[in-house]
């Protein structure tokens, strides 16, 4: 279907090339006289778009609603409709990659307690320096809030290294109901076996080669990895640590998250009800249950039986 625009347009080349009059051209391309005359009461939209090009310059992976929510604290009236179609003619469009296939079956939700530290997700993401020296950042965050309450970066980082962070978050804040973690050596050596005992903590591990079944922390490492590995350069060690806690900062106080229906992880969490509940949809990928029970083996209370 041809739009206005495009029916000006016509109008005008048949009356400037073939000399027609606006009646006969508009016979022609059969549009409304009303229409062609008509001059848009619409306000200009210069400041708007030149704010969303800034704005989608500044946050390069973001989408038209993160950027809504971030226009809307600062008290841009307009609403998603008119911020979605200058989204779309600035050429903001975040492109998005191909998706692997997904298998199709039951997905069940795991009940955890809809509170701050109910379950704690571990996992790793690997990066490297300018002069190609690789490093590995250890992400802990909280299934519920979303929160990353962890990201140490490190060349290289033991078991032990783990249980003093663990350590450190459980000082901070509260012992977790349970922690959820693959079978990295990190998480399966003898001082994670201590600690994990001393601590009385419910320690899950996913069956192998499922690695969705942690899929709160994998979905962190897939923002981490979009919005701020792929688009910055670490220098050494200390600028590493420096730009992760700047970026975790703002993930967590300033970062619209779409599953709190667009509020921070840091607001969520002061407004987090205590009830027992699915973290999330059936419908989510990361949704699967931690085990299934033809994998029982794999399920420890503790870490004893990993050794």
């Amino acid at each position: 279907m041809v739009g206005p625009a495009a029916k000006r347009a016509a109008i005008a080349h048949l009356q400037a090339v073939m000399s027609l009059s606006e009646r006969r051209a508009c016979s022609i391309v059969e549009a409304d006289r009303k229409m062609i005359r008509y001059r848009s009461s619409r306000p200009p939209d210069a400041g708007l778009r030149g704010r969303l090009r800034d704005l989608a310059n500044e946050r390069r992976r973001f989408g038209y609603r993160r950027l809504f929510v971030l226009l809307l604290r600062v008290g841009e009236p307009s609403g998603i409709n008119r911020i979605y179609r200058l989204y779309r003619e600035e050429g903001l469009t975040v492109r998005k990659r191909r998706s692997r296939r997904k298998a199709v079956g039951t997905r069940a939700p795991i009940l955890v307690e809809a509170r701050p530290k109910a379950r704690l997700s571990l996992d790793f993401v690997h990066d490297q320096f300018a002069n190609g020296r690789r490093f590995r950042i250890l992400n802990i965050v909280d299934d519920v809030t979303k929160e990353c309450l962890g990201a140490i970066p490190e060349t290289s980082i033991s078991g032990r290294r783990v249980a003093r962070e663990l350590t450190t978050i459980v000082e901070r804040r509260r012992k977790p109901g349970m922690i959820v973690s693959d079978h990295g050596t990190e998480f399966t050596c003898n001082a994670m076996l201590a600690w994990c005992k001393d601590a009385a903590i419910d320690w899950h591990f996913i069956v192998p080669g499922k690695p969705m079944q942690n899929g709160f922390v994998k979905s962190f490492n897939g923002r981490m990895r979009d919005e701020l590995l792929n688009e910055t350069l670490f220098f050494d060690l200390d600028d590493a640590r420096a730009k992760i806690a700047n970026w975790v900062a703002d993930y967590n106080l300033q970062r619209p998250h779409s599953s709190l229906k667009y509020l921070t992880p840091a607001a969520y969490a002061a407004t987090s009800p205590q009830r027992t509940i699915g973290c999330a949809t059936p419908t989510s990928s990361s949704d699967r249950p931690l085990l299934h029970p033809r994998h029982l083996a794999y399920k420890t209370p503790t870490l004893t039986a990993a050794g």
